[in-house]
């Protein structure tokens, strides 16, 4: 069946959903909980996730690198979850994170704003003012995050498949609409496509990590490509060591067969 992947707003019930629906199918769920379980294996602290995940950057020079590093880490872990086809990615911009992957079902999980307060005042057994400043930070957070590093509006109906309010509906109606979709023959027919694009996705992925945790390396903007595991570099760097050391990182990540240097050194 299809990948899955859910957006969702803070207190519109879309984690028991997923949660449901993985039990059901039989996918991994992959969200907060299993993405903190595989942390360490992606050198991702407890503070670098609790810093990087589902936020925007700081915008402070050297303190955004780090966090873009950590950022770099976790779509990582999506990656290589969306590899293995039967799974659910909970957040994290996975729609995003799997461009021109056309066995992606997209769902998106809604409630109106004071529903969704209601819900987590009762949930957390907080304050309904402390319960309305957490969603709306939450829907500011998640908003900008989806629109800093994907240049997306995350309300945007026409970048989701499928659309649930759940105040009007259960959730073994949700589930149920859910599983009748995923099995649509297109999504079927289009998954045996998906994986040697979502093997390049994840070479990419890792070379973006390695350009971020190289500090020979100053310019991080130059582009990145990756066709059937063969690389090109190309945009501009700062010197011909920024260029080396680039190379260099990008031939020992896993999977590279070739590496064609199309960048270009200006030096300022």
């Amino acid at each position: 069946m299809a990948i899955i992947t859910f957006s969702r707003e803070m207190g519109s019930g879309g984690i028991p959903i997923a949660q449901q629906l993985a039990e059901e199918i039989g996918y991994e769920l992959a969200d907060g909980d299993a993405l903190k379980e595989a942390a360490s294996a992606y050198d991702l602290t407890e503070a670098a996730l609790q810093q990087a995940d589902e936020k925007p950057p700081a915008f402070v020079d050297t303190l955004d690198r780090q966090i873009e590093l950590s950022v770099h880490r976790i779509q990582l872990f999506v990656l290589e979850r969306a590899l293995q086809d039967n799974v659910i990615i909970y957040g994290r911009g996975g729609q995003d994170l799997l461009p021109g992957i056309k066995s992606v079902l997209r769902v998106r999980v809604i409630a109106p704003f004071e529903e969704r307060v209601e819900r987590w005042a009762e949930r957390e057994w907080i304050d309904p003012d402390l319960a309305r400043f957490l969603v709306r930070r939450s829907d500011q957070q998640r908003a900008g995050f989806i629109k800093y590093y994907f240049d997306r509006d995350w309300e945007n109906p026409l970048d989701y498949d499928l659309i649930i309010n759940t105040t009007r509906m259960t959730n073994d109606c949700a589930v149920k609409l859910i599983k009748t979709t995923v099995s649509d023959p297109y999504l079927v027919e289009q998954q045996h496509l998906s994986k040697n694009r979502i093997e390049d996705l994840i070479i990419q992925k890792k070379i973006q990590i390695a350009r971020l945790a190289d500090e020979r390396i100053d310019d991080i903007w130059f582009n990145i490509d990756v066709t059937n595991g063969n690389v090109v570099l190309s945009g501009h760097i700062h010197s011909d060591a920024e260029r080396r050391a680039a190379i260099e990182d990008t031939k020992q990540v896993a999977g590279v067969k070739k590496v064609v240097d199309q960048l270009k050194v200006i030096h300022y």
